[in-house]
């Protein structure tokens, strides 16, 4: 997949460090997928959630932060829209975050 962009989750580990590990395998794991739907999807993260206009949710370290991508399938693209702490998460509408470039 293609994911864009990494740049969000460098500016989250300089914060939070102990987020680092489970970030870069998050994005190793993504970067090398060949997801065709939902389904793919759930099959590298068991604990993704699809939360509606194609953005899906990672619990990310035990499910202290939270990563929501946009995941495009027909192209292979993957937008990171949102990383956060759980607190954060639960202040957003995870179904209409928007790509901030």
């Amino acid at each position: 997949m293609v994911i864009i962009s990494k740049s969000i989750i460098k500016d989250f580990i300089e914060v939070h460090h102990e987020a680092e590990t489970q970030l870069e395998n998050w994005y190793d794991v993504t970067k090398v997928a060949e997801w065709r739907n939902f389904s793919d999807v759930k099959n590298s993260f068991n604990s993704v959630d699809a939360v509606g206009n194609d953005r899906y949710v990672f619990n990310i370290k035990g499910n202290k932060y939270r990563l929501i991508a946009l995941i495009i399938f027909k192209v292979r693209t993957v937008f990171i829209l949102f990383i956060g702490t759980h607190s954060d998460y639960d202040k957003i509408d995870a179904s209409n975050v928007k790509f901030k470039k």
